[in-house]
């Protein structure tokens, strides 16, 4: 494994929330992305067979000890794409589903399916995956790993939409 693809050692990614990160797409844009463990006693999803979308595959998650699943997913709600599902202190979870709290829209963890809300039926993004000595690595051919944690912004909040040019 290209260790500078690790993103963390297994037991750092908790059961209870998201491990965020980092990533670069093949364009140099940067994006979050959270990855997920789920035991699928809780009612997420194992695999899906729902017909073509980028939330699910075998390929696109790695098994656990203990048979946990590891889900990795862009860290965007499918409804409103400019909102976060972890906003940086891990994403909300509830029996086993992602819950964008903007909108209450929930995502089964292991599939990334949206079961409820607002954009019911649509996909989380999934990046690939691999678990290798005890380490989780990005195997994603469309991107690469940066760091953990949230994209550094500036700060500044003010809204430019009202304002004439």
């Amino acid at each position: 494994m290209d260790v500078s693809e690790r993103i963390a050692a297994l037991e750092e990614v908790p059961t209870e929330s998201t491990l965020l990160f980092r990533v670069t797409n093949d364009e140099g844009e940067t994006w979050e992305a959270i990855l997920v463990a789920s035991d699928g006693a809780d009612g997420s999803s194992s695999d899906c067979d729902d017909g073509p979308h980028d939330g699910c595959g075998d390929d696109r998650s790695a098994e656990r000890t203990g048979g946990t699943r590891l889900s990795c997913w862009l860290n965007y709600c499918q409804h409103l794409t400019h909102i976060k599902i972890d906003k940086g202190s891990g994403a909300p979870m509830r029996d086993g589903e992602l819950v964008c709290a903007n909108h209450g829209a929930y995502f089964d963890s292991g599939s990334g399916e949206c079961t409820h809300g607002p954009c019911e039926g649509a996909y989380l993004t999934a990046l690939e995956i691999t678990v290798d000595g005890g380490d989780v690595y990005l195997t994603d051919d469309e991107y690469s790993f940066v760091g953990e944690g949230p994209i550094e912004d500036d700060g500044d909040l003010t809204s430019t939409s009202n304002v004439k040019i």
